[in-house]
């Protein structure tokens, strides 16, 4: 039996067994979920056992366990280290869920739910792919999988896992399946991604709440003062005003951008997709160099006073804001967030105390497009979809990659299957239904191209 026949026999359990996975709520962002977390770990583990892996662990860390398995062929032949995530962003605001969050669903062929795409559905393509090649014999080389459970939350320890198991973790290329392609009708490939700053400010006003009516007008609303703090880390032309900010910022070509800018994209699509009657950013930048080769600043979360039901007409004692930033080639997060910091505390007024916490970060990374493993890659894809891929610059982060690249000397291969409009991190996170399956048939050939000498 080949790939392609032992895939379709058993597509329903393949969905069925992601399904009860989705129904796991593995947020490592909130420690209400620490045992889901854990149990999502459990059935990764058991999943790759029936698969076929050997040394199958639970690594333990200081902060949530590390998926580890492994199959070895034959030491002499190359080996490919699988990376990927079985965390998941919280749900919230769940009243904003079409159906809810942990109970998957299909509907207009995409599977909706909390980490169908990032990055739970993306994961179990590489363990549903990898049993392909066990039950038809034809893995070509061999694997290593490690999978984390704090992407979500900045990575903190995987770092650490990765510089006490550099012999353990050995290998040729990482092979990651956590970002997105341009469409099913267009297949790319992402070479590179943006680094991140991730930040929380306080503004502290009185040390206590008081009467908006008594006190208001003659004392400082710390949130008044928060908004106008943030509003002003932009100029007229959406430009950050942070001292500092792009010395480092590395610009591209006209030929570069030019090339860029070829990749397929409707802005009239892209607005009427979002539902927006107008984008907004950099003056003199197009969408596609905005999402993907120039820094931002973006405000996540703000928060303070009172926000229930009907009115409490208060004067709060503190506001805050979660900030992040996003950042390109040679830029670096601890000396961005030191520059934040720094500019942050100087604007702030004497009528208020500001507070700023890093909170995590990582650096941006460019892949190579003449590399064995990019070649394999692009070789993967034709074969599935019948067209060359698009190499694209994607403006998410994956804070670790650098990381491999540093600690383990590896470079990443960044062969994702999501889609931009799947929602992540919102509500009503999906997956389409095909691009799981195109996943579990491209990564085989993926190890096959890559195999050859």
């Amino acid at each position: 039996m080949n790939w392609n026949d032992y895939i379709e026999t058993n597509k329903q359990r393949f969905m069925d067994e992601l399904f009860d996975w989705l129904r796991i709520p593995s947020v490592s962002a909130d420690s209400r979920f620490k045992k889901d977390v854990k149990n999502a770990a459990e059935y990764l583990a058991a999943k790759f056992k029936a698969a076929g892996a050997d040394n199958i662990a639970i690594e333990e860390t200081a902060g949530n366990p590390i998926v580890y398995a492994e199959k070895i062929i034959n030491p002499s032949l190359p080996t490919i280290l699988v990376y990927g995530h079985y965390d998941v962003q919280p749900s919230d605001p769940d009243n904003l869920w079409t159906t809810p969050a942990f109970e998957p669903e299909i509907r207009d062929g995409k599977i909706f739910a909390r980490g169908s795409c990032d990055d739970k559905g993306q994961v179990y393509m590489h363990v549903k792919a990898f049993e392909t090649m066990m039950q038809t014999n034809t893995l070509p080389c061999n694997v290593k999988f490690m999978i984390e459970g704090e992407e979500e939350v900045g990575s903190a320890n995987l770092g650490i896992y990765c510089k006490q198991n550099k012999e353990k973790l050995k290998a040729d290329i990482v092979l990651i399946s956590d970002t997105a392609m341009i469409s099913l009708d267009t297949p790319s490939i992402d070479t590179g991604l943006r680094g991140l700053s991730y930040v929380q400010v306080e503004v502290t006003g009185p040390d206590h709440d008081l009467h908006s009516g008594v006190y208001g007008g003659a004392v400082a609303n710390p949130i008044n003062v928060l908004c106008s703090m943030i509003a002003s880390l932009h100029d007229e032309n959406r430009h950050i005003t942070i001292p500092g900010f792009y010395d480092k910022v590395l610009e591209l070509s006209n030929e570069e951008r030019i090339a860029l800018n070829k990749a397929p994209f409707s802005l009239d699509e892209y607005k009427k997709e979002l539902g927006i009657d107008e984008v907004m950013g950099e003056t003199s930048y197009t969408t596609l160099e905005r999402t993907g080769i120039r820094p931002t600043l973006d405000v996540n979360g703000i928060w303070g006073g009172y926000t229930g039901e009907g009115s409490k007409t208060v004067l709060p004692s503190k506001a805050y804001a979660k900030i992040s930033m996003r950042l390109v080639p040679n830029q670096r997060s601890g000396e961005i967030t030191e520059l934040f910091t720094k500019h942050f505390l100087s604007i702030a007024p004497k009528s208020v105390k500001v507070k700023v916490e890093a909170h995590h970060g990582g650096e941006p990374v460019v892949t190579p497009t003449d590399s064995r493993a990019y070649k394999a890659a692009a070789k993967a894809l034709k074969e599935t979809f019948g067209k060359e891929p698009i190499p694209t610059r994607g403006g998410g982060s994956i804070p670790i990659v650098a990381l491999f690249e540093e600690v383990l000397g590896l470079k990443s291969i960044l062969m994702g299957f999501g889609l931009d409009s799947d929602d992540i991190h919102s509500p009503d996170e999906h997956y389409g239904v095909e691009n799981f399956y195109k996943g579990i048939q491209t990564i085989p050939y993926f190890y096959k191209y890559f195999s050859e000498k």
